[in-house]
């Protein structure tokens, strides 16, 4: 049986879940907006996890979970919890619940994708650029300051820089513009990433145990997530055959980072050259898969199914050179 944690319309989780149908794979879904029907106890039996969870009038055995998929929102931006009271039952009942999935995610030996505490180093980018670049792939030239100075000497340097936040939080990315340096002294509040500007085009390898699915996108925009945004035209997207040696360089980043399921930010240069420049421990793979059809959900039901074994395919086509 298959653990689904989350907001069952939410894309990527539904995607995932059509995928087990598909398989014929027994799945329950742990729906955070029905928190207040949820219960979930356990405890340490000679060091394996015993214990349950309740759903309304459905109870379910924690060993029999072989697999858990998550993809949690904050329960406190939880719709039911919003205009609740600080010394609301039913945010200390959610806090609980949590806790204690959280907690039991940490110990389960099931399959689980991604656990809490390895989905941490994305947490902090200088930290992963540097377990990037141990794995032998290359990390764009990086300033972290809160000095405007260093900046304008960095941009002197490269001529063309990038900016984006140091945490695990989303951010647009953009280019640093001339209109942008009278803004730079609010900086020495928040110290910010800034880039070395890479040509080319981004590609986002989604690694699944040892699988990968490697997509190329091709857009003018610094940050082709905005694309429609930045340059009023949305981003390319097509499957990619990616160099061997480079995928397997993405599998063994993946690997050391305990992450079963990632999203690999790479970007190849028009020489060849590939760089960088992140590692999504939770990857909202749906878009993907909606512009180039490649099986992601699929591949990562049958992960969590521990059917994967039966499919040798290491990528969706024979790797070619970047």
């Amino acid at each position: 049986m298959i653990l689904l944690c989350g907001i069952p319309t939410e894309s990527p989780l539904e995607m995932v879940t059509n995928a087990l149908r598909q398989l014929r794979v027994h799945h329950f879904v742990f729906n955070q907006r029905q928190v207040a029907d949820m219960h979930i106890e356990y405890e340490l039996d000679g060091g394996t996890p015993q214990g349950w969870i309740e759903s309304g009038n459905e109870l379910y055995q924690l060993v029999d979970f072989e697999g858990v998929y998550l993809r949690l929102m904050d329960d406190r931006y939880l719709p039911e919890m919003i205009n609740e009271p600080e010394d609301s039952v039913l945010i200390s009942h959610s806090r609980s619940v949590h806790d204690n999935l959280l907690s039991w995610l940490e110990v389960t030996e099931a399959r689980v994708v991604n656990r809490p505490s390895a989905m941490a180093s994305n947490n902090s980018k200088p930290y992963q650029a540097q377990l990037i670049r141990r794995h032998g792939l290359r990390v764009p030239d990086t300033l972290i300051t809160n000095d405007p100075d260093l900046v304008h000497e960095f941009r002197s340097r490269h001529g063309q820089v990038i900016y984006k936040s140091i945490s695990g939080v989303r951010s647009i990315v953009r280019t640093l513009e001339d209109g942008d340096l009278v803004r730079l002294e609010k900086i020495r509040w928040c110290p910010t990433q800034f880039q070395e500007f890479v040509s080319g085009d981004n590609v986002r390898v989604h690694v699944v145990g040892d699988r990968i699915f490697a997509t190329r996108i091709y857009t003018d925009a610094t940050d082709y997530r905005y694309a429609q945004a930045q340059v009023g035209k949305a981003a390319m997207l097509e499957a990619f055959d990616l160099n061997s040696d480079i995928a397997e360089k993405c599998i063994s980043l993946s690997r050391s980072l305990q992450l079963p399921f990632a999203g690999v930010d790479l970007k190849v240069t028009p020489d060849g050259d590939v760089y960088c420049f992140e590692v999504n421990p939770c990857p909202g793979f749906s878009y993907f898969e909606a512009n180039t059809g490649q099986p992601i959900a699929l591949a990562v039901a049958e992960y969590l199914s521990g059917t994967s074994e039966n499919n040798p395919v290491r990528q969706t086509a024979a790797a070619g050179d970047t």
